[in-house]
Formats: structure tokens, sequence, C-alpha cells
């Protein structure tokens, strides 16, 4: 069966790759996260509320994995600096992608990388790409059965976020079955329910960030190259 070391040898590379990216994070002092979910989830949309509740007091960048320019239009629109990985319709971000586009990004001057995987809730869960957390973001409109779904991409997240709590009232969505699924493959995961739309929900959520934020940030980057 030849599929076996090949497989193993594509995710050996990646793993080496995605450590050589955390550690010019790390140099830099960045904090990256992951972001995932399937289309239509509101990654975009947290992204940019995101970076409205901290960009007063951090400095944040991003990287936006497609194949088009609108979501990184969205980004760039709320001021940040944002660069295209062009993914070439492939269903995943990989380490090799994210090495690649470092150079891209003056990382001394951010505190805060968020980078936008794929809309894809199967591909992305296998590659590693050098960030500090992977954040997984469902939604109330795609229903309450996705972590028996795909487990595989629950159970790698460090942080759910449930997005689009103001549908609840209008969706047949059991929370609790929900979150029963989740507990199953990943006990104690955070979890931020959260309307990107109304905002409810958003301030937990951004002092999670702050206080990961704080603790990672370096005071002076003025001697970093």
């Amino acid at each position: 069966m030849p599929e076996i070391p090949v497989v193993e040898n594509i995710m050996s590379a990646n793993d080496q790759l995605a450590d050589a990216v955390r550690r010019q994070l790390d140099a830099a002092g960045v904090l990256a996260l992951n972001l995932m979910a399937s289309p239509g989830a509101g990654k975009t949309s947290i992204i940019t509320r995101t970076v409205e509740g901290l960009k007063d007091d951090f400095r944040l960048g991003a990287l936006d994995g497609d194949v088009a320019t609108i979501d990184v239009e969205k980004i760039a629109a709320t001021g940040i600096p944002v660069t295209l990985i062009n993914t070439g319709g492939n269903c995943h971000l990989d380490a090799n992608m994210v090495h690649a586009a470092l150079p891209e990004i003056d990382l001394t001057a951010l505190d805060l990388l968020l980078v936008e995987n794929v809309g894809n809730l199967i591909c992305p869960a296998a590659f590693r790409l050098g960030t500090h957390y992977n954040i997984v973001i469902a939604s109330v409109a795609e229903g309450d059965d996705k972590p028996y779904k795909y487990p595989a991409m629950f159970r790698g997240a460090d942080v759910l976020l449930l997005n689009k709590i103001d549908m609840l009232r209008y969706e047949d969505f059991d929370v609790a079955y929900f979150r029963h699924g989740v507990e199953v493959l990943n006990p104690g995961l955070i979890f931020f329910p959260l309307s990107a739309k109304t905002g409810e929900g958003l301030d937990a959520w951004l002092d999670w960030l702050r206080e990961r934020l704080t603790a990672h940030r370096q005071p002076d980057k003025s001697d970093l190259s």
C-alpha cells in the first residue's frame, strides 16, 4: 500500500514547515489564530468584528486563504494589513502556503495574526499551520449536528465559536445536543456563543483574546529584524 508512506511524508514535511512558521511568529512576539469553518459560517464577519474590538489596543494583520479577493477587501476595509493566499482551489491551507506568505507581512509590526482558512470542515483539520490556536466557527444556521458529522474538526479545536445565535429563535437548533457532541470529542473545550451581526457575546471572546495577547505580547519590538 504505497499511499501510506506518501501521506506520512507529506504530513511530516508539513509539520516541519509548521514548526518553522511557529518559530518565526514567536521570534516576532506574534500570536496567530487559525480560523476554520464551513462556507457561510461567518469567518470573515468574526474577523472584522475582532479587528474592530481590538485594533485600538493591539496591532493586527491577516492572511486569507481563498481564490478571490472579496473577503480580503472586507478585511482590508478595517484598516489592517491583509494578504491573500491564493489556494488555487485547494480545500485547505497548509504550512507551506503560510510559510511562503510570511515574507509579505511585517511581523514586527503585529501583535495578532488572523489566518482565515478555506471554508471546509474536513481538510483543514489535518494540516498544522504553525499558528498558536485552532479556532473553529460553527453557526446556528448550519444545524446542530456538525460535531457528529465532522468529529476531527471539533476534536482538534482549541476554541469553539457558535456564531449567529441571534437566529436561535428561528432555527431548530438544539444547543444542548450540539454541546454534548462537542464535549464527547473535546471535553472542556473553550466555548463562546455569539453573534457577529448583533454583537451579542462578542465581549467574552474579545476578553479571552486580550488576555492571551497581553501574556504573549513583547513590550518592545524595536530590536527585532
